[in-house]
């Protein structure tokens, strides 16, 4: 008798698990779906395992000049910041360098969506992935 009043216990138990887990799983689906409706990242369409490729010193070096004309004057000329913050040594994805160029920061950077291509924007990325740790 008490075998199967244990036996019923631990099904009550495994099943209200299940339903816990289940649960959990269908919250962090909803959550997943609302967090790439509002992401400020671009869904990647690279697979997770690709490694980025070193970019060419011609790229970075297009991507120097380019911050020189157009970044230089807010984040300084090394880039260690002015007025806009300290580049190197970002701990940012680049699909966040690339929004954050393209549409700027609401009262405080400039959108450059108008001025710089798409190849404008990989080389600057380049050119600030090149800058040694700050």
């Amino acid at each position: 008798m008490k075998l199967s009043r244990d036996t019923g216990a631990l099904g009550a138990a495994a099943l209200a698990a299940a339903a816990a887990l289940g649960g959990a799983a269908v919250f962090a689906g909803v959550l997943r779906a609302h967090a790439a409706r509002t992401s400020h990242q671009r869904p990647s369409t690279e697979p997770w395992w690709a490694c980025p490729s070193s970019p060419s010193p011609a790229l970075v070096a297009r991507g120097r000049t380019l911050f020189l004309n157009s970044c230089a004057h807010c984040h300084g000329i090394d880039a260690l910041g002015d007025e806009g913050p300290d580049l190197h040594n970002l701990q940012v994805s680049d699909r966040y360098i690339a929004r954050t160029i393209t549409q700027g920061i609401k009262g405080e950077m400039p959108s450059f969506a108008k001025k710089h291509s798409a190849a404008d924007i990989s080389a600057l990325i380049a050119y600030v992935r090149s800058l040694p740790p700050g």
